[in-house]
């Protein structure tokens, strides 16, 4: 059976690596060495991207568990370095993007996102809205790698496991698609892509990224 469509991750794929002038400027803030501030910055982010917790709140969580004051104009200043953060392009997944959508393919984005990082890259990034479904786990309640938002993917797309392929820079949502009988493909670079659309013979289905 045929590929019908493509489904990107955004973070890490779309995107380039996160702002690291914006990543600094939150270690400084907080003023926590980068161990504790990466064990605290994750320990929430599911409850963040679920819908569960604002930005704001998920800063002022943030705080309270490293001993810090949760100062209000010191959570509004996190919270929009974070969103800096996450708010850059991966301008050859993004015309690569173009190409499969010119070959008639639907093309999509699931995503772990939280609101105010969403309200951002909807405001700052006009080719959001080139894709055909956009699925933020914010928005459904549920997180990768969590089954159910793969279901809800492939229910809105109407294809089928086997028709749909994944990108995702994060083996264990790659391996919870495949799980699924979903075609993935764990993202690292353009180029090992390229290797990998060709190894495993989707290269006869799809444009190769530039």
């Amino acid at each position: 059976m045929g590929l019908r469509a493509v489904v990107f991750d955004y973070g890490m794929v779309l995107t380039g690596q996160p702002d690291a002038s914006a990543h600094e400027k939150l270690l400084n803030i907080t003023g926590l060495p980068l161990d504790r501030f990466e064990s605290l910055y994750w320990a929430d982010r599911h409850a963040y991207d679920e819908g569960k917790l604002t930005g704001i709140g998920y800063w002022q969580k943030f705080l309270r568990e490293a001993g810090l004051p949760p100062d209000q104009e010191k959570v509004e200043e996190l919270n929009l370095w974070d969103i800096r953060m996450w708010t850059t392009e991966n301008p050859a997944m993004i015309d690569w993007q173009s190409a499969i959508k010119q070959r008639g393919l639907l093309t999509a984005i699931l995503s772990n996102m939280g609101y105010d990082v969403l309200t951002s890259v909807e405001r700052e990034f006009d080719w959001i809205r080139r894709f055909d479904l956009l699925v933020w786990s914010c928005e459904v309640g549920v997180v990768k790698p969590h089954p159910a938002i793969y279901r809800h993917m492939l229910a809105e797309l109407k294809t089928r496991p086997e028709e749909t392929l994944f990108i995702d820079d994060k083996l264990p949502n790659v391996e919870a698609a495949r799980a699924l009988d979903i075609r993935a493909i764990q993202f690292s670079s353009v180029e090992r892509l390229r290797e990998d659309l060709i190894a495993t013979g989707l290269a006869s289905e799809l444009p190769l990224p530039a």
